[in-house]
């Protein structure tokens, strides 16, 4: 799994479910892998328990590493794959984004929003993120190994660049742009929390805002300007413009161009 370059979060996925798949063979009592085994898991312990769909597919995909790396052939084609459903994202209006940074008092966690905003990245990308990636004279932001471990370039904003310089001469981060104790990376746990205050501060109540909203309003607030698609797709990273067309659904342009039939009357 190394070889192939997959995340450390999808190995520790792979590796907890098989070694679940495995107990839950011993305790029927064979030592046999097939499809037929893996069908009677996925209904014992996945659907029963109420997994989430991703985390299903997630647990078939390891149960079928451990497989491949074992030699044993055996197809799963015929294993109903449960389908995602198709939510759309969560966006937030650009009053409600200044709304969120204004209410954002400490400096370090204002830019942390900001920057998951203004480049439209993705967690673990500004957590991963060094100081030598903000690349100022350029005005770009290097994102390293993101997901897919591919590399890009995003947009770097003038009035983040500003805010940036404040925070480094407060914190004089060493190694992550974003550090914690002992100059380690930041915590995810924290800068949930950070947004959750903030959200709550901005007296915002719609549901489900994550710090990944901050990435799907920075697309939509891009298509809603004029943005050429192609661009807002090789800004997030995506690999196909399928992904990035989602964003087509939730844009305010989009909707206001449809005239409403009781207008007309």
């Amino acid at each position: 799994m190394l070889e192939k370059r997959l995340s450390e979060n999808t190995i520790c996925t792979y590796k907890g479910v098989t070694a679940l798949f495995l107990r839950y063979l011993q305790l029927k009592k064979t030592e046999e892998i097939n499809a037929l085994w893996v069908q009677r898991f996925n209904h014992d312990y996945l659907i029963a328990r109420n997994y989430s769909v991703s985390y299903q597919n997630q647990c078939i995909n390891g149960i079928k590493k451990y497989a491949e790396f074992c030699d044993i052939d055996f197809q799963l084609e015929s294993l109903d794959r449960p389908q995602k459903p198709k939510k759309l994202p969560i966006v937030l209006t650009k009053e409600e984004v200044k709304s969120i940074l204004d209410a954002t008092h400490n400096i370090k966690h204002k830019t942390l929003l900001a920057l998951l905003y203004s480049g439209g990245l993705r967690i673990g990308e500004a957590l991963s993120m060094r100081v030598t990636d903000v690349d100022s004279k350029r005005g770009l932001l290097f994102v390293r190994s993101a997901k897919g471990k591919k590399d890009r370039y995003t947009l770097l904003s003038v009035k983040i660049l500003d805010m940036l310089r404040t925070y480094y001469k407060q914190y004089k981060p060493k190694k992550y742009l974003f550090e914690g104790r002992d100059h380690d990376s930041y915590s995810n746990t924290t800068a949930r929390e950070v947004l959750a205050q903030a959200v709550k501060r901005a007296g915002i109540f719609k549901q489900g805002i994550t710090l990944h909203t901050l990435r799907h309003s920075f697309a939509t607030h891009l298509l809603e300007n004029g943005t050429d698609i192609r661009y807002i797709q090789e800004l997030l990273g995506h690999n196909s413009p399928k992904t990035t067309m989602i964003y087509t659904h939730v844009t305010d342009n989009s909707l206001k161009k449809i005239k409403n039939p009781l207008d007309e009357f």
